[in-house]
């Protein structure tokens, strides 16, 4: 890092909650004629992206995270398909951080690849930041990334993932997944949850650690100043309790992306009435998927 560049401050006041009414790409009835972009890139702020992959693309339609720090950005998840040309995922961060450094010159500038889980439609573009220069992916295995993030030895710790400046807090959050990561950023408040909670299907392959899971960002979130909870699926409509069935290319009418604490204390209750039994439960703003 040059030692005369220019530090951004990212720990001034407390964050202050960003609109987030966004028109996000939602599919259309025809896939062979969608003219949606393959990846939509909604800039948060001057540092902070959110990009969502094109629905005609791949049925998934996750929301993947760009976040730029002093001396690294991490890129927080890489899509549902691994071909460059369908979804040129590598080609738009490269492109966004051009424009970024472009802005904020600096040298030796990094790239951390990390993820929220490690289920196909997180990881799928992997390969394409393999031969990166100046790039580290972790792979989303329990084992590889649990030792990234020093959760092997401690899974109760809050681990920190610096940028310069900008420092994430990182949670083991177990429950959809083994080895489920939650994301938190004091810069702007988002709480990256990943596949935990979203507005869609909550599917949960492990009912006491998810019950868990929950318990500890309901705690941790209420010790932080958070803008905005932020998962990587929509998959509910706007009509309470009804989703949108899977694979679903078209879904014109999504709820916002963004949720609150008091969802957070919501799945918690729908928890409770869950208790042991099996079947799934469809409340307001998602439905808890148990397996069975």
């Amino acid at each position: 890092m040059d030692t005369g560049t220019h530090m951004i401050d990212f720990t001034g006041d407390a964050p202050v909650a960003r609109p987030l009414d966004v028109s996000w790409i939602h599919g259309s009835p025809s896939a062979k004629h969608n003219t949606d972009p393959d990846i939509q890139v909604h800039a948060y702020d001057e540092h902070t992206f959110i990009l969502r992959q094109n629905m005609s693309v791949h049925y998934e339609a996750p929301f993947l995270f760009l976040l730029c720090g002093n001396e690294r950005a991490v890129l927080i998840d890489t899509g549902a398909t691994e071909s460059a040309e369908f979804f040129p995922l590598r080609q738009v961060v490269d492109g966004l951080l051009a424009s970024w450094l472009a802005r904020h010159p600096r040298d030796g500038y990094r790239l951390v690849v990390l993820h929220t889980h490690g289920h196909g439609d997180h990881i799928a573009g992997d390969g394409q930041f393999a031969d990166r220069p100046d790039t580290t992916v972790v792979a989303a295995d329990r084992a590889t990334a649990w030792e990234y993030f020093g959760f092997d030895t401690d899974a109760d710790a809050v681990a920190r993932v610096d940028l310069g400046g900008r420092a994430l807090e990182c949670l083991a959050t177990p429950g959809h997944h083994e080895a489920a990561v939650t994301f938190y950023d004091p810069a702007t408040g988002l709480l990256l949850t990943g596949d935990s909670v979203y507005p869609g299907r909550l599917y949960i392959q492990d009912v006491p650690a998810f019950t868990r899971s929950v318990d500890r960002l309901i705690e941790f979130a209420e010790r932080r100043s958070v803008t905005h909870v932020l998962g990587c699926h929509i998959e509910m409509s706007t009509v309470a309790g009804v989703d949108y069935p899977v694979r679903t290319t078209y879904q014109p009418d999504e709820p916002p992306l963004q949720l609150t604490l008091a969802h957070l204390r919501r799945i918690r209750e729908a928890l409770t009435e869950l208790g042991d039994d099996p079947s799934w439960r469809a409340h307001s703003d998602f439905v808890l998927c148990p397996h069975s």
